[in-house]
């Protein structure tokens, strides 16, 4: 493990006078993990807002494309009302 992390991060681990990983820096490694699920908490926290913007989006698209459906259902009806009267 302490290779992988060094992999990721040199700053991570203490090395010897001969270059060798002697130990990982612990304390280093959490406020790096803590940092990152700051990082990925904003960007969960951004997406959440930009999906309730969109499903607003659809609603109104939703809306009106109910509209336009009950105007030409209508229109197509009105021609029927006055054939049947006639």
């Amino acid at each position: 493990m302490p290779r992988d992390v060094a992999e990721v991060n040199p700053d991570l681990v203490v090395r010897d006078k001969y270059g060798d990983i002697d130990m990982v820096r612990y304390d280093a490694v959490n406020t790096m993990l803590l940092n990152e699920f700051l990082k990925e908490h904003t960007t969960v926290r951004e997406l959440k807002r930009e999906i309730a913007a969109l499903a607003a989006t659809v609603r109104e698209q939703e809306s009106k494309i109910q509209e336009v459906s009950d105007q030409i259902q209508l229109r197509n009806l009105a021609p029927q009302a006055i054939d049947n009267n006639q």
